[in-house]
């Protein structure tokens, strides 16, 4: 596996152009994430120009919190782009279990092969079809319960799958991780899982995509600890998770990783 710190230095030297097509209440905090840690971050999600704008970008993210159906026609049309070109798409199945028109657009983008899916373990549980617990958006299944979904969902759609959670698993079917770092706070922020969504995307352009899904939890997950530390609340959380994803070097990402391999 490759150390996280080469993938952090990797990615900020190509500082990749990242195409997302997220919610309506993400878009202003992960922008800022992206470029904190060292990507160019772009919202474009209208149907008539997120194909062609997809064709400048490194790695794209596609999240359906607020999706609508010309939202979701945007969605395909830019992974189908993204899948032409060979290049990593990222997707966020936020609340699939909750209505049917969750479900539909979902099964449809999974068509579409993405290089990396991202969710709660309820999430994951729902779309490898073997139920969950969801809350809404809101997980109600631990992450243990969703790794086995998670490697069959991994090898129906030959990509990465990443379930989120106090400690994250990573597999691609056949390799498997869990990455410890994070801090409670997180839990209190809105849009944090969208957020990593987009860091996952910036690693993943040009690089390994295990290796750099698994480096990218890591890295945002260290973040969250160094911003613990100092934090009063939500508030200050927010303003010193930004820092410390700014501030975060390779050799300290290597330094503070905790990463389990699998089998």
């Amino acid at each position: 596996m490759q150390a996280p710190g080469s993938s952090l230095t990797a990615m900020r030297a190509e500082t990749p152009l990242v195409h997302n097509i997220t919610n309506f209440v993400a878009m202003n905090v992960m922008a800022n994430v992206l470029l904190a840690i060292g990507a160019s971050p772009a919202m474009v999600h209208a149907r008539q120009e997120a194909a062609e704008f997809a064709a400048l970008a490194h790695a794209l993210t596609v999240n359906i919190g607020t999706a609508d159906p010309d939202w979701g026609a945007a969605m395909s049309d830019a992974a189908a782009v993204m899948v032409e070109a060979g290049r990593p798409w990222v997707f966020d199945p936020v609340g699939v279990a909750a209505t049917r028109f969750r479900q539909d657009l979902s099964a449809g983008l999974l068509d579409l092969k993405p290089s990396v899916v991202r969710g709660n373990a309820s999430e994951i549980l729902t779309l490898a079809g073997l139920g969950g617990a969801a809350r809404g958006v809101d997980a109600g299944d631990s992450v243990d319960a969703a790794e086995e979904a998670a490697r069959a969902l991994a090898s129906r759609t030959g990509g990465v799958v990443a379930v989120s959670g106090p400690v994250d698993f990573v597999t691609d079917g056949t390799r498997a991780a869990r990455v410890a770092n994070g801090h409670p706070m997180m839990a209190r922020i809105t849009v944090m899982g969208c957020s990593l969504n987009g860091v996952i995307a910036a690693f993943c352009a040009g690089q390994p995509r295990f290796d750099a899904t698994v480096a990218a939890l890591a890295a945002f997950g260290i973040a969250g600890e160094v911003a613990g530390r100092t934090a009063q609340g939500p508030g200050s959380f927010q303003v010193a998770f930004l820092d410390a994803l700014y501030h975060l070097t390779p050799e300290a990402l290597d330094a503070a990783a905790r990463i389990e391999r699998l089998a």
